[in-house]
């Protein structure tokens, strides 16, 4: 069955089960969930994920406009463990889903001619852009857009949902992890990025409160809770450290430096952050750590996987937890070993690299295509069983 086909039957059979307008709001977007949602104050216990845990990038992005609740639901569907929300604010301090504040690439604002005055060029983390900003739209403003797919050449079937979805807040967000959860009887995580928070701050418009506030809404609050706080910054991870029990985890690019530490002229690197020395001080105030995937695994000259750099094997003697990121299944993202055919759009053997880093032994992967990640997830645990079964 193609992905598309059995995507829309799992879509159909959810409309079915959350029943009428309410399950309709849900899967497409439409509409904010957060009114069935209130119908569960408190979760009851759930089990443990298993490891390593499917982290759906930005929801099922493969599939759908990123951050939307039809992406979050859909990875939910797939079997994801956790979805990831990155968040920005808007003028009024409201936090959305959007992967930047600019949004003329995910959003269809070019069409509103109300909105024209508020095209700018601005300087982000060093960066100049131009286009729209959310920081310059009320929350109100912003409800009126709707998201469109971004890399419409790579993904050009995601493109039938531009148009009709809405950009959802944080609260949103958490309100149907929180209502999916409890309707299928199991644990599922919310696993927000703070971008950009030096700039956010800069503007008077903080990342972190309102994330507590939202966190503190629902009671999740401790580090048993379903969530994970992430920055490619260190300084809002180490003061966040000091507020909250939830899991920390410290994102690690694979070139560059972290903006507040450009700011802040220490001379800190990624690759600094990646040395022994570097993961012990991250263990100090994080619970994990989000590399590059090529920061685990380096790439050959010609494309290929080389040999482990050993950076998850010192993250894991001090105790950090390892979710390299990101793991597509198109050609044009996939290791020269598993991309299988010219065009870059088409899927190669995704779960072949996937199981490289299993193998590997990292606890959670971030990927646009959750179910891709539970089947090679599933194919290499069983894999292990037999193993242990054969050697008994």
């Amino acid at each position: 069955m193609s992905p598309d086909k059995r995507t829309h039957r799992m879509d159909r059979r959810n409309l079915l089960i959350a029943g009428g307008a309410g399950g309709l709001a849900a899967a497409t977007g439409l509409l904010a969930p957060s009114s069935a949602a209130a119908a569960f104050p408190q979760l009851t216990a759930r089990p443990r994920w298993r490891k390593p845990i499917v982290i759906a990038h930005r929801g099922a992005s493969g599939y759908r406009p990123e951050h939307t609740l039809a992406a979050y639901r859909l990875a939910i569907d797939m079997g994801a463990d956790v979805i990831e929300p990155d968040l920005v604010s808007t003028k009024d301090g409201v936090l959305v889903a959007r992967h930047e504040n600019e949004i003329s690439g995910t959003t269809d604002v070019a069409d509103h001619s109300e909105f024209a005055d508020k095209y700018a060029t601005k300087s982000i983390d060093g960066v100049r852009l131009s286009g729209w900003f959310t920081e310059d739209f009320t929350y109100a403003e912003l409800r009126t857009l709707r998201a469109k797919e971004r890399l419409p050449d790579l993904r050009p079937d995601n493109t039938r949902f531009d148009g009709r979805l809405r950009i959802p807040t944080f609260g949103d967000v958490i309100d149907l992890v929180r209502f999916e959860a409890q309707r299928r009887n199991r644990r599922i995580g919310v696993y927000p990025e703070t971008k950009h928070p030096t700039y956010f701050r800069n503007l008077g418009l903080p990342l972190e409160p309102g994330i507590l506030r939202e966190l503190r809404r629902v009671g999740w609050t401790r580090s048993t809770s379903p969530v994970f706080i992430q920055s490619f910054e260190i300084s809002n991870l180490r003061a966040l450290s000091g507020r909250t029990e939830v899991k920390l985890i410290q994102l690690v690019g694979g070139t560059g430096a972290p903006y507040d530490q450009v700011v802040a002229q220490t001379a800190v690197t990624y690759a600094d952050m990646v040395t022994a020395g570097g993961l012990r001080r991250i263990a100090r105030y994080a619970r994990g750590i989000g590399p590059d995937k090529f920061l685990l695994i380096r790439q050959r000259a010609d494309g290929t996987l080389g040999r482990s750099t050993g950076v998850l094997e010192d993250a894991h003697a001090v105790r950090l937890l390892v979710h390299p990121y990101t793991f597509r299944s198109e050609n044009f993202s996939l290791p020269n070993e598993y991309d299988e055919g010219s065009d870059p759009a088409a899927h190669g053997d995704a779960i072949g690299e996937l199981t490289r880093f299993f193998e590997l032994g990292v606890d959670g992967v971030f990927g646009d295509f959750p179910d891709t990640t539970f089947e090679a997830r599933w194919q290499f645990l069983t894999a292990q069983r037999l193993a242990r079964a054969a050697s008994a």
